[in-house]
């Protein structure tokens, strides 16, 4: 099995127009150090139990609502009008380290928890939306620490989880083979102790990828399998968060993620086939999302294997009884809510029928005839036109580009990272090794520009008209 993890290889940045200005770090400005802040004048509790969302829903879907980036999604998507942006931004990012590594000294006494949050806030929206691995790899390891004193003992919800999905993005940004032995104890305390749910949760997601990205053995990695199959069978219970719909999320989407990096699921499969199977009968939609993705995504390993060895992995579970059940809960879900309904049903429909046809996820077997005798084309036997399968439905856009979800692993890579990057996921695929060597499997569909190609065309005719003197009308 390949290297679960590679070396950085390059190092760029992504340049953006003039409204970069407006972010979440301008607040630095007037809040650090204020002396108006203080425990009193913090919010004590956050939206950071939101669900970890369906699928890639759209690019500029940011599931940490408490952040607006996809201001900045508009702005790295203009175009690009200011050749010193990339210094511009990385001297914010280093105001904001110096001021993350000040809170974590004495100086974190003379801070307010808005202060904090607010210093947390902005480098994580910076992170996520450039990639700056040569900006912070020199104090990575004090970055790490600072990142960890908040996320243990930070003085809000909101402090913890932002520190956390900060610890995420960075280890992304610069993987580490040292780095999860140093947080992978505090962040177990973590998602043992903290009273907020989603604080439990990007707990979970911060030590998922660190057990991939801060380490990079197979051995890492299956530990935490392993760790998280437990939070799954107890249904959160022994990390004090029993029948907690957004820790056994985070638990199920991060065992997706870890497995998806795995050749091999021989040795996991039995014990998690069973507890993805108890958990489809949740009262949480997403848990059961996820249970029936990770099952689907245990069937495509073993097809896999099959072909690549030869030998039979056998799951104990008939595709078919699994088919009848989802097929139960999905007629059977009328209690929830309209949009939780039609989550259930979807995902579930496209876990049917990657299990009926051994396909992966929004494969659709509808399609249009191979000849359309309605538009000039006719079967020169006389038979029936063949029906042409429209196959994958599910995309998403990064630039001009479309990316095909056609695997149950990619698409578990996929949630994973949108959770985790939220509207700086584009920049970080195109800039970002770590996050293009996971896609790499990827099917990768170039988008034509109609505009750029009738550009391209009219240039064209003026260079062959100017040598023989005729004017071209655009």
């Amino acid at each position: 099995m390949h290297d679960l993890r590679k070396r950085i290889l390059l190092e760029s940045g992504k340049t953006a127009s003039r409204k970069a200005r407006s972010r979440p770090e301008s607040l630095q400005g007037s809040a650090s150090h204020s002396p108006d802040s203080s425990p009193g004048h913090s919010r004590s509790g956050s939206r950071t139990a939101s669900r970890a969302g369906s699928r890639y829903a759209s690019e500029d879907e940011d599931l940490e609502s408490e952040f607006d980036d996809s201001m900045t999604m508009s702005t790295n998507s203009a175009s690009e009008d200011d050749e010193n942006n990339r210094s511009a931004w990385a001297e914010r990012l280093q105001d904001r380290v110096s001021q993350l590594l000040s809170s974590n000294s004495s100086d974190r006494k003379r801070m307010g928890i808005s202060d904090r949050e607010n210093i947390l806030r902005a480098y994580l929206h910076l992170v996520r939306h450039y990639y700056a691995n040569s900006e912070l790899g020199g104090r990575f390891s004090d970055i790490v620490q600072a990142l960890m004193k908040s996320a243990r003992s930070g003085g809000s919800a909101l402090e913890q989880s932002t520190a956390l999905q900060a610890l995420s993005v960075t280890i992304l940004t610069c993987p580490s083979e040292t780095v999860f032995e140093t947080v992978m104890s505090p962040l177990k305390v973590v998602i043992d102790d903290a009273e907020d749910h989603g604080v439990k949760a990007h707990a979970i997601y911060a030590l998922t990828v660190a057990s991939l990205y801060g380490d990079g053995s197979i051995h890492a990695a299956e530990a935490i399998l392993e760790y998280l199959i437990e939070i799954i069978e107890s249904d959160g219970e022994i990390v004090n968060a029993f029948d907690s719909g957004p820790v056994v999320a985070a638990a199920m989407h991060g065992w997706g993620f870890i497995a998806s990096h795995l050749a091999d699921l021989s040795e996991q499969s039995e014990q998690a086939m069973d507890a993805f199977v108890d958990q489809l009968d949740s009262s949480d939609v997403d848990v059961q999302t996820g249970a029936g993705s990770n099952i689907a995504l245990l069937f495509e390993s073993a097809r896999e294997y099959e072909e690549e060895s030869g030998e039979t992995l056998p799951l104990r579970y008939d595709p078919k009884k699994l088919i009848r059940q989802m097929k139960e809960i999905s007629r059977g879900s009328k209690s929830i809510s309209k949009k939780d309904r039609r989550h259930l049903r979807t995902d579930f429909s496209s876990i049917i029928t990657s299990l009926e046809l051994g396909k992966g996820p929004g494969y659709s077997t509808s399609g249009r005839p191979a000849v359309n005798p309605h538009l000039g084309g006719s079967n020169p036997d006389g038979e029936e036109s063949e029906i042409q399968e429209f196959g994958y439905r599910e995309k998403i856009r990064v630039h001009n580009v479309y990316i095909t979800i056609n695997s149950w692993a990619l698409s578990a890579k996929v949630e994973v990272l949108k959770a985790l990057l939220a509207g700086g996921f584009a920049t970080h695929f195109s800039d970002n090794p770590v996050v293009h060597e996971c896609l790499e499997s990827a099917e990768i569909e170039r988008i034509v520009n109609p505009n750029l190609l009738r550009k391209e065309f009219l240039a064209e005719k003026r260079r062959d008209a100017s040598g023989s003197g005729r004017r071209v009308r655009s």
